[in-house]
């Protein structure tokens, strides 16, 4: 998708490659000011590319294992739900690999009242041992923030995953802000100089809809509904 301006809704959206078949892209979008409401982006690995420019999704389901929601847009997700399937063996699911290459950009992912569940295929082998994290990243600046969501006991508890060795562990920035579930207790996670648990809404508020993506000058137009600040 390309078109600045872009609306799609009640839309399903399917890459039936499977998980033996590596990346597998869904949807593409680098339309700026693009929106998405109750659509479904079902793959495995790299589902989603968020590739550039401004976005908003809501209340749609993201379904994948590696990475895959990905890519450098400025996007926030609102009511979205996240559902981590079964990939191959040896893998690892990872929702997000966001690709920030500079700090002056205004990009990154803002995941923001959703909810994170593993798909049924994958609650019903949890002998498989699957480990899931909410990112790991791509490029050097990698910035992901999940905010008042609902994390469920498939995340792993460091939360996080490298990507090679210590790399871009100093540069990233992910965050965690006022969520709940069994996957959200940050006691044990990763103590990467880049990682942080957010206190207040002082914070968290530079990942909302007006100050992420600037919405209440565009997503009015669209029709689609929106919480433009913090929900609590």
């Amino acid at each position: 998708v390309h078109g600045q301006g872009f609306v799609a809704m009640n839309m399903t959206i399917r890459n039936t490659a499977g998980p033996a078949k590596h990346q597998a892209v869904a949807l593409r979008s680098s339309a700026d000011l693009s929106t998405f409401y109750s659509c479904s982006f079902e793959a495995y690995q790299d589902t989603l590319y968020t590739h550039s420019l401004r976005q908003f999704y809501r209340g749609c389901e993201v379904h994948g294992t590696v990475d895959y929601v990905f890519g450098n847009a400025a996007v926030v997700f609102q009511d979205c739900t996240f559902y981590s399937r079964l990939p191959m063996q040896g893998q690892s699911n990872t929702v997000t690999a966001q690709g920030r290459t500079n700090p002056e950009q205004n990009t990154g992912t803002s995941i923001q009242g959703c909810t994170l569940l593993p798909s049924p295929e994958l609650a019903a082998n949890a002998a498989f041992d699957t480990r899931t994290f909410l990112g790991r990243p791509w490029k050097n600046y990698s910035r992901t923030v999940v905010m008042e969501s609902y994390i469920g006991g498939l995340v792993d508890a460091t939360g996080w995953m490298p990507w090679s060795g210590d790399f871009a562990l100093d540069t990233l920035y992910y965050a965690e802000y006022n969520n709940s579930g069994p996957g959200a207790d940050t006691g044990r996670r990763v103590s990467w100089p880049g990682y942080h648990v957010l206190g207040d809404g002082a914070d968290a508020g530079n990942f909302t809809v007006d100050n992420m993506v600037l919405g209440g000058n565009w997503l009015p137009q669209t029709g689609v509904p929106f919480t433009s600040g913090l929900k609590y």
